[in-house]
């Protein structure tokens, strides 16, 4: 079975909504990315040089990442000539088994490392304006219909505004936030959030820390001091170190995750704004070359818009019209074939 139908018959049993929100979330890269393959396929019948280096400006403009789009290319060589393809539209299955093999590549670790008898605690770190406040409102409304008891901890006490923000969210979704006073310590907030957690027999302590510190050796001090406090008081944790960033900044978002990555041991990244771009090839980027596993994604603006990241979803919501293209011939074609019979 083709990797296109193996796609097809896996989201045809599975929750139509999950499987809608990726398709609507990537229409903008979708369009752009697919449109312009289309016209590769049009240009050029036969897979030749002229028609990777092509291919390859197609993928390095989705901000797929340059040493991750020379790795692909390498490979889809070698699967043309194993596979003896000839004809360019038999190629478009195999980019994109290649592309979930990429996003895909260890397993499991894009689920969140829920704890099944402690509280969970998940640390936010980025910088401002990505989302994060927003990703931790969605997320707290997304525990709780789960039947969690989620605490919110305002551990941003330097961005004007960043501590109301969270209360509105808290709100919104009915959840209680613990915060201090603007300009206070975010390791003495992170203290008195796990004590107010504790006490109320949380599941789920979600921290917000600040956005914008003057250097990479600020960032760090702050961070560690954040983490110190938490672990000292729930060990092994923060359970989850989520780095939020904004899709739509394209290879400014790889910086920020490499920075991030400096400073603290990042466990996951949180893609905001995905449907707001044309380029979400920057997901494979950050997956491939920074080896952080993308563990949510915002697909859209509504509550229930940040989901969890599914390799397959991704590549299905990339690729569907040529998934639906594919499999509807092959429909045709066994129909014409029990009418011959």
């Amino acid at each position: 079975m083709g990797f296109f139908k193996k796609l097809k018959n896996k989201f045809t049993t599975q929750t139509e909504t999950v499987t809608e929100k990726f398709k609507e979330g990537l229409t903008k890269t979708r369009d752009s990315f697919v449109g312009r393959m289309n016209e590769l396929f049009a240009q050029y019948r036969t897979v030749d040089e002229d028609f990777f280096e092509e291919l390859e400006e197609i993928l390095i403009g989705a901000d797929v990442g340059v040493s991750t789009v020379m790795e692909l290319i390498d490979e889809l060589k070698d699967e043309v000539k194993l596979r003896n393809i000839k004809d360019s539209k038999d190629i478009a299955p195999v980019i994109s088994e290649k592309l979930a093999e990429k996003l895909d590549k260890s397993g499991e670790d894009t689920k969140l490392n829920m704890q099944d008898n402690q509280m969970t605690v998940i640390l936010f770190v980025g910088v401002n304006g990505v989302g994060k406040t927003t990703t931790i409102g969605k997320m707290a409304h997304s525990f709780k219909q789960e039947g969690k008891r989620v605490v919110m901890a305002a551990g941003d006490t330097f961005r004007a505004g960043a501590i109301e923000q969270l209360e509105i969210w808290g709100e919104r979704v009915g959840v209680d936030v613990v915060k201090q006073q603007e300009g206070s310590d975010p390791a003495a907030v992170m203290y008195d959030a796990i004590q107010s957690a504790r006490a109320k027999k949380a599941d789920v302590l979600l921290c917000d820390t600040a956005g914008r510190l003057q250097n990479k050796v600020n960032l760090m001090k702050e961070l560690e001091k954040v983490k110190r406090v938490i672990s000292r008081e729930i060990p092994n944790a923060p359970h989850e170190v989520l780095l939020v960033l904004d899709a739509t900044t394209g290879q400014n978002a790889m910086t920020q995750a490499k920075t991030f990555g400096e400073a603290t041991d990042v466990t996951g990244i949180v893609l905001t704004k995905l449907d707001g771009t044309a380029k979400g090839g920057i997901v494979l980027a950050i997956r491939n070359e920074l080896n952080i596993p993308v563990k949510l994604v915002g697909l859209g603006e509504g509550m229930d818009d940040l989901q969890p990241f599914d390799a397959d979803q991704f590549v299905y919501g990339l690729f569907k019209e040529l998934v639906e293209a594919e499999t509807g011939e092959d429909a045709e074609e066994e129909a014409d074939n029990s009418s011959v019979r």
